[in-house]
This record gives C-alpha cells, sequence and structure tokens, in this order.
C-alpha cells in the first residue's frame, strides 16, 4: 500500500472513531416543570437547575418550563415535552392529585419522571427529592408558640389548597397546636404563596380582630414577609407578633437577621434541583455517577445509585445566630 493511501485511510479510522466517541456522548434533553416562577424559591429552583455541573459540561440541556400556578399548564407542558422526545422531565407540581394525569403522559411516551419539592399521588413517578413538609409545619409552629409563650391567638397563611406543601405544612401546623390547647387559631386561609395576596389577608385580619392575634404562622416565607409588611402599615409593633415562614427566601433570611421575623426554615432549592438531575442522569446513563454537591453535603441522604424511590433533603433552621452564614450562601447562587 502506498503511503498516501495508508494515512488517508487512517485518518478515515480516526474520524470515524471520534464520530462514534461523540454519538455515544449526546447531550441529553431535560425537563423542568416548575409549578410557578413568579416566586423567588422557584427561581432559586430553577437556576440551580441551570448551574449543574452537567449542564456546564454540555452533557445536559434543561429546559424549565412556567407553570403559572396551574395544573392544566403543566399538563399541556408535559404533552408538549412527550411530543418532543425529552429524556427526562423534573416536576414540581402545584397541585398533588391533578399532576398524576401529567405523569401519566410521560409515561406513555417512555420519559422517567422525577418528582422534586411537591408531590404528586401517582405510582409512576420514577422517583422523588425534597423535604418533609409536615416536619417544617410542625417545626415554624413551634416557634410561633414558643415566642408566644403558648397561649393566645394565631392566624395562619396557606399556601395553594391541593398543593402536597399546603396539606403537609397545615398537617404539622396542627400538630404542633394540638400539643397546645390555649393557642387558639382565630383564621386559617390560603394566599397562595404570595406576598401581595398575604398583605391584604393580614389586614383584613388586623380589622377584624383589633389587638387579638398574638402569631403569624405562614406556611411560606412569602407570605409571612406579606403579614409583617401589613403589620407595620398598620402601625403596630412586630415585637409584640410571632412569626414564623418556611424556605429561607433572601427577604426572609434579612428579616430573621433584623429581629422581624422569629423563625425561618431553609427548604435547600440546590439540592432539591440539581440532586432531581443527577437521579434522572442515573435513569439515562449506566453507572452515573452524581455531580451535585448535595450528596456531600448532607451525608445522611445516601445516593445508592440513583435508584431510591424517595430522597428526603433536610430542613435547616434560620435563625439570628446562622442567618449571616446563609445569607453568604445565597449570594453565591443568586449574586447579590
Amino acid at each position: 500500500m502506498r503511503k498516501s493511501a495508508f494515512w488517508a485511510l487512517l485518518a478515515v479510522c480516526v474520524l470515524a472513531t471520534t464520530l462514534a466517541c461523540q454519538a455515544g456522548q449526546r447531550k441529553y434533553r431535560i425537563g423542568g416543570a416548575a409549578y410557578g416562577l413568579s416566586g423567588e424559591y422557584m427561581k432559586l429552583w430553577a437556576t440551580a437547575l441551570e448551574r449543574h455541573p452537567a449542564v456546564k459540561q454540555g452533557l445536559v440541556e434543561v429546559t424549565v418550563f412556567d407553570g403559572r400556578y396551574d395544573a392544566s399548564v403543566q399538563q399541556s407542558q408535559f404533552e408538549t415535552m412527550s411530543s418532543q422526545g425529552y429524556d427526562a422531565i423534573l416536576f414540581v407540581p402545584i397541585d398533588i392529585q391533578a399532576g398524576a394525569a401529567a405523569v401519566a403522559t410521560a409515561h406513555g411516551a417512555g420519559i422517567p419522571v422525577i418528582g422534586s419539592n411537591t408531590r404528586v399521588n401517582s405510582d409512576l413517578l420514577t422517583a422523588y427529592i425534597g423535604s418533609n413538609d409536615v416536619v417544617s409545619g410542625y417545626m415554624e409552629a413551634k416557634a410561633v408558640i414558643q415566642k408566644m409563650g403558648g397561649k393566645g391567638n394565631v392566624v395562619i397563611i396557606e399556601g395553594p389548597i391541593g398543593q402536597s406543601a399546603q396539606i403537609e405544612r397545615r398537617e404539622g401546623n396542627l400538630k404542633a397546636l394540638a400539643e397546645h390547647p390555649d393557642v387558639k387559631v382565630l383564621e386559617m386561609k390560603t394566599a397562595n404563596w404570595s406576598r401581595a395576596e398575604a398583605l391584604a389577608l393580614m389586614e383584613n385580619w388586623l380589622t377584624a380582630h383589633p389587638g387579638q392575634i398574638q402569631g403569624v404562622i405562614g406556611q411560606n416565607d412569602e407570605m409571612a414577609l406579606g403579614a409583617i409588611q401589613a403589620i407595620k402599615a398598620a402601625g403596630l409593633n412586630l415585637k409584640d407578633f410571632a412569626l414564623a415562614g418556611i424556605d429561607g427566601v433572601s427577604d426572609a433570611i434579612q428579616a430573621v437577621k433584623n429581629g422581624e421575623m422569629d423563625l425561618s426554615i431553609l427548604q435547600d432549592a440546590i439540592s432539591q434541583a440539581q440532586g432531581a438531575l443527577d437521579i434522572a442522569l442515573g435513569q439515562l446513563i449506566p453507572d452515573y455517577q452524581p455531580m451535585s454537591d448535595c450528596w456531600k453535603d448532607y451525608a445522611e441522604m445516601k445516593w445508592e445509585g440513583g435508584k431510591l424511590k424517595v430522597y428526603d433533603v433536610p430542613w435547616t433552621p434560620i435563625t439570628k445566630e446562622n442567618a449571616d452564614a446563609q445569607w453568604a450562601k445565597r449570594q453565591e447562587l443568586t449574586g447579590r
């Protein structure tokens, strides 16, 4: 064989091998179906997902969908992702029951669905990673009750009725209240995770129950912050109220630091988002090793090959003592 022919043949073989390797390392397309992106928590979840090492390395292309707090919108988005052949879907449902139809749609298309943050009643879900909302509901209610000295009146601002976080946090709230018969619930109503809705709701309650409210249990931070705004606007002293919320959003960290909120409970958006993507990749890639730091940050949350049905991300109480440290971590994610 002439030298020129040999080198030409060798070049063709090298090119073929390179293309084969690239084909074996194709980019996976994964959808993030968030229930809504107007609040900070889900924005943090989306940002964390987009910063996953697998996304940065080009192994994954992530598209985050805004469900606009509407189960029918999420269903439509699942139909789109199923028809377009997404490799996996990370699901944060707005409704624990209605979300099951969306999971069934993806399952019918052979697409694994990993639940994250909020739950859905479906046996077709591949896995779930999130935090136990009954525990957080109990923790926040106990903090409010203790600040009140175990007696007085509270109001409870709930999340969207029918979402798992609302259902489970209410269960935790009521469990704590049942242990303290001298604490009475004056009002309990939804503000749909909205600061503005909670502000209006709290204004009405302050008018309807003048001087009678000692505690505010906000099932998320945004609503607790709305209650704080209403109390301030009414010219009342925040020190006369016990207030707690859940999620550890940026303004809540500052409110705890400033003594305006007694407790916020960090729900780790980074671990819930990036952990879900690791689990999805574990379904798609044989012998995949997780890339997120969440498995190191929480030693009690075992990877187990990404094959478990439920992964429990621990809660972290935010108090005056650790607010500065939590704020520094938040700045790394938000760039504030």
